[in-house]
């Protein structure tokens, strides 16, 4: 038994088959089994980042209705606000954590990006040593909640409050 490029295998029928005898998927050159998605040019469809392809080769392209409470989206509410964020690096001999008082300018999956409105300087922070976050001021803060769209603005319930506290517990 040989490769498709024509050397000998040394694992019997699992370079014909594919992984532990399982048919191999896409096409071998020459061979009759071509794949279904490909285009004119011989490449798979363009799909979107988050999007679903069915097996007729259509895209599903799924979006939240609102963002999900992260705390980069969080940040992003707040753009513009002051915050001071309080930080820990682990093995520094030089300082172990650091507090940051900024203007919130941008924030990531990854980073928090910070403008001292006293001296200008920009910090990109990775929230890789993020411990917490505090404001001085009332933020913005939205998140999908059994159906609905919990913002400061929602009421607090009697039902919401006893919920999860010791008293409540009990």
């Amino acid at each position: 038994m040989s490769t498709p490029y024509g050397y000998p295998s040394a694992y019997g029928s699992y370079g014909q088959q594919g992984g532990y005898g399982y048919p191999m998927h896409g096409a071998m050159p020459g061979s009759a089994m071509m794949p279904v998605n490909m285009n004119a040019g011989g490449m798979p469809p363009n799909v979107p980042s988050g999007a679903v392809v069915t097996p007729s080769g259509g895209n599903i392209v799924t979006t939240p209705l609102v963002e999900e409470s992260y705390v980069e989206n969080i940040l992003r509410l707040n753009r513009g606000k002051i915050a001071t964020v309080y930080m820990t690096y682990e093995n520094n001999r030089e300082w172990n954590a650091k507090v940051f008082k900024g203007v919130i300018l941008a924030a990531g999956r990854d980073h928090i990006i910070l403008s001292d409105p006293v001296t200008g300087m920009r910090f990109l922070l990775l929230t890789l040593n993020l411990d917490y976050i505090t404001f001085d001021e009332p933020i913005n803060y939205e998140y999908p909640f059994h159906g609905t769209v919990v913002t400061n603005s929602t009421p607090i319930q009697a039902d919401m409050t006893s919920t999860g506290t010791a008293a409540g517990s009990r």
